[in-house]
């Protein structure tokens, strides 16, 4: 039996680590295909986003859906369950571009390549 001591924990658990906010944020904004994901994200390889991609589809936060198409065609949307979780990453997002327009207000070097939420 695994035990959290708060809630928070056990969203990290599912969701922390370099890759899976940015894959999930991405997915929300509708950028769902593997080729996609790996434009936008380029520093991460291809294997590593396939095994971030099957452990949120594993997790029940993502569906993949194939289309049998030549090439093959596949698409990652969020499940019922993880569009709660949705609508909180995308407001983490929206906020970290929000704290970035406010760091270079104040005078600090940075910069955010794209702003993904209006």
């Amino acid at each position: 039996m695994k035990k959290y001591h708060i809630g928070i924990e056990a969203s990290f658990d599912t969701i922390a680590g370099k890759w899976k906010p940015l894959i999930l944020c991405y997915i929300g904004v509708g950028i769902n295909r593997n080729g996609d994901l790996m434009r936008h994200i380029p520093e991460i390889s291809q294997k590593v986003l396939t095994e971030q991609l099957k452990q949120l589809v594993a997790d029940d936060i993502l569906t993949r859906t194939v289309y049998e198409t030549k090439p093959l065609h596949v698409e990652y949307a969020f499940t019922p369950y993880g569009e709660s979780l949705k609508h909180i990453l995308l407001e983490l997002c929206a906020w970290g571009e929000k704290h970035v327009a406010h760091q270079q207000a104040a005078g600090a070097q940075v910069e955010i390549e794209e702003g993904l939420v209006q």
